[in-house]
């Protein structure tokens, strides 16, 4: 991926890259929907990613390619810089970067050319808009010369997110970016924040199916959610949900309504099976993990609401499957994929049969990748300016 992105730079822009950077794509093992809830999350950053080459221009414009689209996209040198739109959305998430620095006490480059490879399958709810963050901020600060620790670069990406792009996200994707580590997962306490990694014992092996279906108001789906549970935590009285427990919930259920009791529950509850999962993988009892995975897809079918029948569908047959620890949806929910915790005898013939299954029920392809754990976001290279 390196020699092609240097070799891609050099064909749209005639020139070499100053610095090289990449950010993996993540897969959400527990935690759904618990980060900006203050809570716990476990996540594993993945051998697939994002890579971001750039090089200052002399010019007050910065130019910005992706290999998805195929277009250069021109944005002049703003102090603020203005929303893309249309086709150069994607465009956002660098620009949010740049607009987030300042609010960090960092450089913002000024005239730069950018170009963005991925090889995250799209659609798949692995984050690829965190993936992108990342490695646009190691870039942006390679080139400006500075430094900025491991936490304020993930915290970078989320402010993007959040302020720029518009996503009232917390700091699973992000944070399972930046710290992420082969043969591991990482636990996020969203209230320090608080970040460490748990060993992830050898038989687990991963598998995402993604369904390739989206809700078409999926943002605007998540946004809900985050305001209803803002609104549960404040009719429990409490400035996050990770401060509420089980027994408050229940005991305001008829002051808190219908919706925000089942989203007040499914995070409190999910908050425990999070810890309960950290507790299981250093036992190194993949069984029990595997059934707080499934229960948690339970809860987020059944409380949150954020599944499909699609994702329903794989995490059933899945669950079902020979080799098959647990299963559940992974990322937002709302259409995307479904993950399946397995042991190493589970292969590409079982991941087909579920594949084939899926297509006849709804008449629609399945893709799979067996996915391995890879390290966090890094510079790769930085050459002589």
């Amino acid at each position: 991926m390196h020699a092609k992105l240097v070799a891609l730079f050099q064909s749209v822009y005639g020139r070499s890259p100053e610095a090289v950077t990449r950010a993996p794509g993540r897969i959400e093992f527990i935690g759904n929907h618990t980060d900006y809830n203050g809570g716990t999350v476990l996540g594993a950053s993945i051998d697939r990613g994002t890579w971001v080459a750039v090089a200052r221009n002399a010019q007050p414009i910065r130019r910005f390619f992706s290999e998805l689209t195929g277009a250069v996209v021109r944005m002049p040198v703003e102090a603020v810089p203005t929303p893309a739109t249309g086709e150069a959305r994607w465009v956002n998430y660098p620009l949010g970067v740049l607009a987030a620095m300042p609010a960090f006490d960092l450089a913002v480059p000024e005239g730069f050319d950018f170009l963005a490879v991925s090889d995250l399958p799209s659609g798949a709810g692995l984050s690829s808009s965190a993936a992108i963050e990342l490695a646009s901020t190691l870039a942006f600060i390679a080139l400006t010369r500075q430094e900025a620790s491991r936490e304020t670069v993930v915290k970078i990406g989320r402010h993007a997110e959040n302020r720029f792009v518009g996503v009232p996200c917390g700091l699973l994707d992000q944070g399972v970016s930046g710290f992420g580590r082969k043969n591991h997962l990482v636990f996020i306490d969203c209230r320090g924040p608080r970040f460490e990694t748990v060993a992830l014992p050898v038989r687990a092996h991963f598998w995402i199916f993604n369904t390739h279906t989206k809700h078409a108001l999926v943002d605007g789906l998540y946004a809900e959610r985050h305001r209803e549970c803002m609104e549960a935590a404040r009719i429990l009285g409490v400035a996050q949900l990770v401060d509420a427990t089980p027994g408050m919930v229940e005991a305001s259920r008829a002051a808190l309504g219908p919706l925000p009791y089942k989203r007040a529950r499914h995070v409190v509850d999910e908050i425990g099976r999070v810890n309960l999962t950290v507790e299981g993988l250093r036992r190194s009892e993949l069984s029990t993990v595997g059934r707080l995975l499934t229960a948690s897809h339970a809860s987020s079918r059944l409380l949150f609401e954020n599944s499909t029948v699609e994702l329903d569908f794989l995490v059933d047959r899945l669950g079902a499957s020979l080799n098959v620890y647990g299963a559940r949806l992974t990322g937002g929910g709302f259409g995307g994929a479904a993950m399946a915790l397995t042991s190493p005898a589970f292969g590409t013939t079982q991941a087909q049969a579920i594949a084939d299954a899926y297509a006849a029920q709804f008449g629609a392809p399945l893709d799979f990748l067996h996915a391995q754990t890879g390290e966090g976001a890094q510079q790769v290279e930085s050459l002589p300016i």
